[in-house]
């Protein structure tokens, strides 16, 4: 598996920490109510929420707010989360994925029609694109964290890691998504902090793009991303 393909989509993302604040706390939250609406509200009983528990406290979303969610889940008032993706045909051919998680479905396709009304592109039939995807598990660790590389190659590798990349300040760990947890765990339990551990979708091949249509792809990209509804977008294009 090609390094840049995981580096085009981490490397749009770079540097977007703080605008994606809001984002983050928007995302968390919706994962904590959609995982007591399908489990219960108690964690231990409950190995989604747990999860979804100990991305908000890493997101640093404040206790009050989390009770709150849990309470107004448990409510037969509150609407329950749907996961789906959309997919896309961006300029040149480049296959966009969209990752939504909405308590409107109807809201999110009008959503995605209007992206493409305003940014170009296609919505793609169902599997079209994302059959050029692989669904892993990446982990990424700031170099400034690393006292040794080779003993954290070592450890990961050790626990299923199927690629590991320095892409200039981040250490790039690829695996199943099976295997994701407990790589962020051995890592932590290191004392060695991760900055992310997520589900993604890396791409199998990249495309090159001249660059008014790279422009028009991040266009709609940024578009896609900033839309309430949608978690993380996806994309085959290459940024070497």
């Amino acid at each position: 598996m090609a390094g840049h393909s995981k580096w085009a989509n981490i490397k749009h993302r770079k540097g977007k920490a703080d605008a994606l604040k809001g984002k983050i706390f928007s995302r968390v939250t919706k994962e904590i109510i959609s995982s007591v609406k399908q489990g219960g509200p108690d964690p231990k009983n409950n190995p989604r929420l747990k999860i979804a528990l100990q991305k908000a406290k890493e997101a640093n979303l404040p206790n009050e707010n989390i009770e709150r969610n849990i309470k107004k889940a448990s409510s037969s008032d509150q609407a329950d989360y749907s996961s789906m993706v959309y997919e896309f045909y961006g300029y040149n051919g480049v296959g966009i994925l969209a990752e939504v998680l909405t308590d409107n479905k109807n809201r999110s396709a009008s959503e995605m029609r209007i992206a493409t009304n305003k940014k170009g592109g296609t919505i793609a039939t169902p599997g079209s694109v994302a059959y050029n995807f692989d669904r892993k598990g990446v982990t990424t660790v700031s170099s400034s964290q690393v006292k040794d590389e080779d003993a954290l190659f070592l450890l990961v590798t050790e626990l299923g890691a199927e690629d590991f990349e320095k892409h200039d300040d981040l250490y790039v760990i690829t695996s199943s998504t099976e295997d994701l947890h407990a790589i962020k765990e051995a890592i932590n339990a290191k004392e060695i902090k991760v900055d992310s551990s997520e589900f993604e979708y890396i791409p199998k091949t990249t495309i090159a793009c001249e660059s008014e249509d790279q422009k028009s792809n991040e266009e709609l990209i940024d578009y896609l991303e900033n839309l309430d509804d949608v978690d993380a977008v996806f994309h085959n294009m290459s940024q070497e």
